[in-house]
């Protein structure tokens, strides 16, 4: 089967056709690091991280660049309100971003390119968009001559007779629509975040970066440009505009991700109404369940965040969890094998992870039921087809990511030296038919986060939640 993509550029579902057989390149546009990520920027990493990983299993070599946007209005005005350099502001929230999307099991980018490491390109890019007449140079500052480009709007559908200025009155500016490619230093800003340019010293607009990192790396055609439905206009609209008024291919396909609210607004820092990885973790959910959380709805669905919600999926993770675990203790270790059917066609389809999580619920529970019937064959299959679809979505129990931290493994031999005491008071109060006695071992385990399940093979703890 062929993967199929809704592509927002033409409003349609597509069949996924790469520029060069066999390879896929993606641009994701990443985070403006004014200060720590939070949930919603999550969402992004993980969809685009369950795409590529689609992507590979179905045979592409893929090349996956997400950008850091380092150098902003946003984080200078970070930097001036807390009296340290931009950088400073930028790096140390570029760090707490990495570790979140390592929490996350987020595989790794084929490269992570900062904007301020690519002002070169940037010049080149602005240059070749002055020759062509679609740029001009105004007293420092360089715009984009939104009238010279007649298909601006493709993207999102907005016209310019319709658009109002998103950047307000500026010296120069031939029309209000105009973007800036190029920014002239202000008296007002740190002058540490400035670089000399053909047009005096300054600093990039935001939508030249994108333009000029994704083609530093992916060339001057790619095949797919991600990033959120809040970025569509202009952000996305102005890349294009100045991309293809450059003589580029750019995009063979937009694939935008709908966004995660938090009190029927966007989780966005500049409202404040974020909530961080670390909230969730101090309410007793594994970054696995908040993985799973984020992965499970349909990529272009709206999530509105709720605490229920968060712990239903987390209920529901460890539905899963809980059958690889006895099955893997049954039958042994159980290596990942061929993905189902079902499976296939809902990833094929859209990257329809709710579908594709129900048939992996589907065959837990036909799983689950051999295991009860001793049908060990039937079980083997079902594991092994349940941690292939799993290892799709970054989710399968058994992989390293998540299995318990260091801090946790220093604990575990005295738990279950602790734990096989109490296990043995509950075999002796039940060999002598005491089974008040043997329940109130049971149910003092359980108010201490561990549960007991009896198994054909004997007693077995986990920790709940």
């Amino acid at each position: 089967m062929t993967l199929r993509l809704h592509d927002t550029a033409t409003r349609s579902v597509r069949d996924f056709v790469p520029r060069e057989p066999g390879k896929a390149g993606i641009y994701l546009c990443g985070v403006t690091v004014q200060s720590g990520p939070h949930i919603g920027h999550m969402r992004s990493a993980i969809n685009y991280d369950v795409l590529r990983r689609w992507l590979i299993h179905s045979g592409y070599e893929v090349r996956f660049v997400r950008n850091i946007t380092d150098i902003d209005d946003k984080v200078l005005a970070k930097a001036q309100e807390a009296g340290v350099p931009f950088w400073q502001i930028a790096y140390a929230n570029e760090l707490l971003l990495g570790r979140m999307y390592d929490a996350l099991g987020v595989l790794p980018a084929t490269v992570e390119p900062r904007a301020t490491g690519h002002i070169p390109e940037m010049f080149t890019l602005i240059e070749q968009l002055i020759e062509r007449g679609h740029a001009y140079a105004a007293g420092g500052d360089v715009y984009f001559d939104v009238r010279s480009w007649d298909r601006y709007g493709e993207l999102s559908g907005q016209r310019p007779d319709a658009m109002q200025s998103s950047e307000g009155e500026a010296r120069g500016k031939r029309s209000p629509l105009d973007f800036a490619l190029w920014k002239s230093e202000k008296p007002t800003e740190p002058q540490d975040a400035y670089w000399p340019s053909p047009w005096g010293r300054g600093r990039p607009g935001w939508h030249i970066e994108c333009s000029a990192m994704s083609w530093r790396y992916l060339g001057e055609e790619f095949d797919i440009h991600g990033g959120g439905l809040d970025i569509q206009f202009p952000h996305h609209e102005n890349e294009i505009a100045q991309s293809k008024a450059a003589g580029f291919g750019f995009a063979r396909y937009w694939v935008h991700h709908a966004l995660l609210n938090l009190g029927g607004e966007k989780m966005s820092k500049s409202i404040g109404n974020v909530i961080d990885l670390d909230a969730l973790v101090a309410k007793g959910l594994r970054p696995v369940e908040v993985r799973y959380y984020m992965a499970a709805p349909h990529y272009r669905s709206t999530i509105e965040y709720s605490d229920d919600a968060v712990r239903e999926a987390a209920v529901a993770y460890k539905r899963i969890e809980g059958f690889v675990l006895r099955a893997t203790e049954t039958l042994g270790d159980v290596p990942p094998g061929v993905l189902g059917a079902e499976f296939v066609a809902a990833m094929n389809d859209d990257l329809n992870t709710s579908r594709a999580l129900a048939s992996v619920h589907e065959a837990i529970r036909h799983g689950n039921a051999a295991l009860a019937d001793r049908n060990l064959k039937a079980a083997r299959g079902a594991l092994s087809t349940v941690r292939a679809m799993l290892d799709i979505l970054g989710l399968d129990p058994l992989h390293e990511q998540w299995r318990e931290a260091k801090g946790d493994d220093l604990l575990r031999p005295a738990v279950d030296a602790l734990v096989a005491l109490a296990l043995e008071q509950r075999n002796a109060a039940r060999a002598r038919k005491d089974y008040p006695a043997a329940d109130a071992v049971r149910d003092q385990l359980k108010q201490a986060g561990i549960i007991v399940e009896d198994t054909p093979h004997g007693p077995r703890w986990t920790l709940g939640s």
